[in-house]
Order: structure tokens, then sequence, then C-alpha cells
């Protein structure tokens, strides 16, 4: 089903989004896999059943960038959680001693040749670009351009003002694995990324330093906003958003000390500290103007916002809305029935060395998906 396609459909609308996180794009994955295997066992589906057939937009940050294109190009979650497990090593490639403390932690050589590889045996062309007709799903991408100071949500909507492919500026022609990797340059971690847009070339940077490390607010703006010219239409049984959380702790800098707190310190801790912030932002507006049916606390004061709320809240719902994160303290985790895990070894966004940990603690939270909240939606 080509995207076209999806915006001539009738029914509801289902869109899905993915925070940023670094290799913790892990846990989104075994999340993932459980709702696609629920999914294709209720819908009656055949093997072939991808979540690209369910979903018709799918937003990613960063690493849920990279998730988020696997699956809008039609792979299955399992694909893609292989795909993470060869190249996860080879992505975090070290940089050498003194790039390492003047730059960036990674070399970016290894990570772009894996998009580029998997994207062009996926769409089957050379260069797939973000029109590239093998995405089967409207997709979004948050980049930060770090030339004009400005976030960039882009999406492959033929319709979108900057995707007119009269003018020189089209948005539509520019590389798809390009866009990928400047969605995960995060700052400290890897270098940015330049992109040649119509006669211009722009620096780019993680969109997780931007206010959509957790798109889903962003997705449903795009989705239903008149300047983005899709206009779908909401309400509680005609929309739902999936947003899926790549791990969060609360207490990760329990025992910081002042003095600890150097120019190094902060340059490499400032990317997780928006992603942050910005994740519980996104979560916490969806959950305001969309009927919350699953997620976990946000904070001690607000709690899950869930039911009523207040007249601070809308009084007709625009959404049904479902967040799905793991919370990566001492405490998260034996509430998940992990107290092998140690925290540490899990909070960091190139935890490489124990990516099988966070598949525990993905799978973990895949127990709580559960279709009777999906019940308004179980159609293709």
């Amino acid at each position: 089903m080509a995207i076209q396609d999806k915006n001539a459909k009738t029914g509801p609308r289902k869109l899905l989004s993915l925070d940023g996180g670094g290799i913790r794009g892990t846990i989104t994955l075994e999340i993932l896999a459980e709702l696609e295997r629920q999914l294709q066992e209720r819908l009656g589906a055949g093997p072939d059943f991808v979540l690209a057939h369910y979903f018709d937009y799918i937003a990613g940050t960063s690493t849920g960038a990279i998730i988020a294109t696997c699956l809008s190009l039609g792979m299955r979650v399992t694909d893609i959680r292989s795909f993470y497990l060869a190249s996860g090593p080879a992505m975090f490639d070290k940089a050498g001693l003194f790039q390492r403390y003047l730059r960036n932690k990674y070399k970016d050589g290894a990570l772009a040749q894996q998009l580029q590889d998997v994207i062009r045996q996926r769409s089957g062309e050379p260069e797939a670009t973000l029109g590239s007709q093998a995405l089967q799903t409207y997709l979004l991408v948050i980049l930060r351009n770090a030339s004009t100071d400005s976030a960039w949500p882009i999406s492959n909507n033929p319709a979108a003002k900057f995707n007119d492919s009269a003018e020189d500026y089209c948005n539509l022609r520019l590389p798809l694995w390009q866009l990928v990797r400047a969605s995960t340059a995060a700052p400290t971690y890897f270098p940015p990324e330049v992109v040649t847009v119509g006669k211009e070339e722009f620096v780019f940077v993680d969109g997780g330093v931007t206010m959509y490390n957790n798109p889903a607010f962003q997705l449903f703006l795009m989705a239903t906003l008149k300047p983005y010219r899709l206009e779908w239409p909401t309400g509680e049984d005609k929309m739902l958003l999936v947003s899926i959380g790549t791990g969060a702790a609360a207490d990760a800098n329990a025992h910081l000390s002042p003095d600890q707190m150097n120019l190094l310190y902060n340059a490499s801790s400032l990317p997780s500290a928006l992603m942050y912030a910005a994740s519980n932002e996104q979560d916490m507006l969806c959950r305001v103007f969309g009927r919350c049916l699953h997620g976990g606390e946000i904070d001690q004061e607000v709690m899950d916002l869930k039911g009523d709320i207040g007249p601070g809240s809308l009084p007709g719902k625009h959404f049904t809305y479902l967040r799905y994160n793991a919370d990566l303290s001492r405490q998260g985790l034996d509430a998940l029935g992990l107290p092998h895990i140690e925290p540490a070894t899990v909070q960091q966004m190139d935890s490489v060395k124990y990516i099988s940990q966070l598949q525990e603690v993905g799978q973990a939270v895949a127990k709580e998906v559960d279709l009777a909240h999906y019940q308004a939606f179980l159609q293709l």
C-alpha cells in the first residue's frame, strides 16, 4: 500500500510514535514485536503481516527514526531486531582518543553505511529518497537544523509545503538514509550531518535535542492541522496514537556530587537531560489532548493523568492514547521482575555491551500490551 492509498482509506487513523534513546531502541523493538504478534493473531493476518499494514503514520526521532523508517519500508519487527543486534556494535564505532575528547565519542562511517545498506536492500533502489514509493506509510523524521537553530520535523507527505516537486528545495528528493543519519547525530556521541537542500547546505544534529525526542504530540499536529495539509479527523474513536519510549530513570544521577559537574560532564549529560524533559512534556500533552488508556506515572504530582483530570483538560478528547515505557531505576527494574539488572548498565544510550539486558527490559514492558485498549481500532 502506497501512502496515497493510506490517505484515501476510510475509517480510524492509527499513528505510531517512537522516542530517541540510542541503543535503548532495543527496548522499543521488543514492545513492537509483541504488538505485531498480537495484531497479526487478532486480525487473522498471514505471515506477511507487518505494522506498516496497520499504522497510517509513523514518526521517530534518532534511534526511533531508524526503526520508524524500517517499519515504513515494510520490515517485520523481528528483522529490525536482527539488524540492531548485528549492527549495533558497529554503529557505535569509537573515535580516536583525541577526537573522542574534543568532538565526539563515535565515528559516523559505520552507522552511515549500515543505514545505506538496509534502506537500499528494503527499497530496492540505489539511493531511496524521502519520496520513495517503497515507503508504505506516512513517515515523520525529526532533525535539528543547527545552521538555522531550528527543529525540522520532516515528512514524506506529498502535499506538504516543502515537498513540492516543482521546487528546487523539494524535501522528497533528499536521500532517506542521510535524513535518518542526521536524526541520530546526537551531540558528543556522533558528528553532525551536512545535507544539501536545494542550493543550500545545512548542518543537522540529532532531533533529540529539540522538544521532539518523543515526537508523539508533534505527530498528532502534523496529521491534523491545516498547515500540514492532511487534516485527518479527530476523536476518541477516530484516531489512535501509540507512543513508545526507550526507558527513563528519575534517579539516574542520585549520587551525583557538585564537584563532578565539570565541563566534560555537562557536555556529555546534556543530550540525555534534554531528551528526558522533552519526552515527559510530549507525553503530558498527549494525555491532556487525548484519552489515555495506558501509561505509567509521569511524575509523583500529576501521576498518570487517566480519567477526569479537571477543567484544564479538554471536554472532548482528540484521540485515544497509549504510552509504553520502561522505568530504568532500581525500583522500576525490580517492579518489572528484573532485580538482576543493574540500572547503570541499561540507562546509557550507548550500552551496546548490555543489549541482551535491554531486550529483557523490553520484553518485560511488552507484557503490558493489551489489545483490549485497541478495541475501536482492530481493522486494517
